[in-house]
Order: structure tokens, then sequence, then C-alpha cells
């Protein structure tokens, strides 16, 4: 069990990508607390599959976009298991829209959640881990805050901010031993790209140099090798995953 009694809390964990990577580290044995917003369906699903397979999982409802919220959901985690040594900021979320569109409520939203969401998460984390002396943090960017993408500024700007916070956080925690990095998915297979019709869906995997959507698994894999020890000396890092969509 590569991970043996240690904490991870992972945002947005109730699906899509964020669900794989919570049963992936809990399959490695991670004491996973995973955060979702509103399916609380989708949350105990997880929680109780996790658990047949043999690990474990708490769920807990809190809005990563509230300073005040986040602080107390961390104070709580903290409090019963005294630590919390992995953090993946995971949660995201999307409101497309051309620029002369777009409106500001659309645009705060996507970056309250996407951006000011990592920002509470790692401010409230950071400090236990400082404490501890150990830490490792996995922001999710995108491809689309390296490339950009139309219709999606707001997305884009949210996902380039998180390369930037990533880079500067790096600098700042690394002496004291927590290492930060991010991770730039392209097209995976998740419930968006299931909606996509057959010419949308041919579009996109050929703009894939290996001709394929990604898979959640292959995220998941990334995710688990950058917090382990096999990535100790990996940090302030933006790792492409994305098959060669953005080269």
């Amino acid at each position: 069990m590569r991970f043996a009694q240690d904490v991870a809390l992972i945002t947005g964990a109730s699906r899509g990508i964020g669900s794989h990577i919570a049963k992936r580290l809990a399959s490695r044995g991670l004491k996973i607390i995973a955060n979702y917003s509103s399916n609380t369906d989708a949350a105990v699903e997880l929680q109780q599959e996790i658990r047949r397979d043999g690990g474990e999982c708490e769920v807990m409802q809190f809005n990563i976009a509230d300073f005040e919220e986040t602080k107390e959901a961390v104070g709580e985690i903290v409090k019963k298991y005294k630590r919390i040594d992995y953090l993946v900021n995971n949660a995201g979320v999307t409101s497309d829209n051309l620029i002369l569109k777009m409106s500001e409520e659309e645009f705060d939203r996507v970056v309250s959640v996407n951006l000011k969401g990592v920002f509470n998460c790692t401010k409230h984390v950071s400090r236990w881990m400082i404490k501890h002396k150990f830490g490792v943090i996995v922001n999710m960017s995108s491809v689309i805050g390296l490339m950009g993408n139309a219709g999606q500024s707001n997305y884009a700007a949210s996902k380039a901010g998180i390369i930037g916070f990533t880079k500067s956080l790096a600098k700042e925690l690394g002496s004291r031993n927590i290492r930060v990095n991010a991770i730039a998915p392209g097209f995976i297979e998740t419930e968006m790209t299931e909606k996509l019709n057959i010419l949308q869906r041919k579009n996109l995997i050929g703009a894939v140099a290996l001709r394929r959507l990604g898979s959640p698994e292959d995220v998941a894999n990334l995710v688990e090798f950058l917090l382990s020890e096999e990535a100790s000396y990996i940090t302030g890092e933006v790792i492409n995953i994305s098959g060669g969509l953005y080269i």
C-alpha cells in the first residue's frame, strides 16, 4: 500500500476525473476526503464503492469558492485526522460563451470556483502541511490554459491562473518540503465528451496526435505518480496530458 494511513483531500471528487482519482488513491492506501458541491447521490455512491473495495473514504460537502466555508471544512478534517498530507485541487466548472455574449456572472463563477477555489483550499491546507513539514499538492489546470480556446476566455483565464499559482507556490513552499505541480489535461472521456455528436467527436480526435481521447485513468495515473516518492524531485511543473493536442 503505497500511501498507507496518509490523508488526501480531493475536491470535485463525486464524478468524472475526480472520482477516478479518488478510487485510484484509495486503492493505494490513502484515506480519502472526497469533496463535492451538490451531487450527494454520486458522492455517497463513490464512498460506498471505495469502502466495498476495502478503502477508506469520507465525503464532505462544501463550496470551495467560499473562503470561510473551506476554512471550516479543512479545520474539521484536521480535527479528526490530525493531518492532511495530499491535496488534489480537481474541482472545476465551465460556462462557455463568446466574449461579447459572456455575462459578468458567467466570468465570475468560473474564476471563483476554478481559481479562487484552488487558492482557498491551498491556503487552508498548506498551513497544516507546513506544520508537519511535508505535503504534496496537485492542481488541475487544462491545455486550454496553455493554448486558449474561442468561447472559453473565462475558463482559459482560470486555468492559466492556476499555472502561475502553481509555479509561485512551488517556490514559496519548497523549503518546507512541500511539492506543488499542475496537470493540464486535454480531451478526456467524461460526461461532457459523451454528449458530443459523431462529427464533433471526429473533429476532436482529429486534432489529437494519438488520434484518441484520454481516459480518466490516464489522469489518475499521473496524479498517483506526482503524489508518490518517485516524483520527490519534481515541483513547479505543468505536465501536459493531452495525447499531443498541444505540443
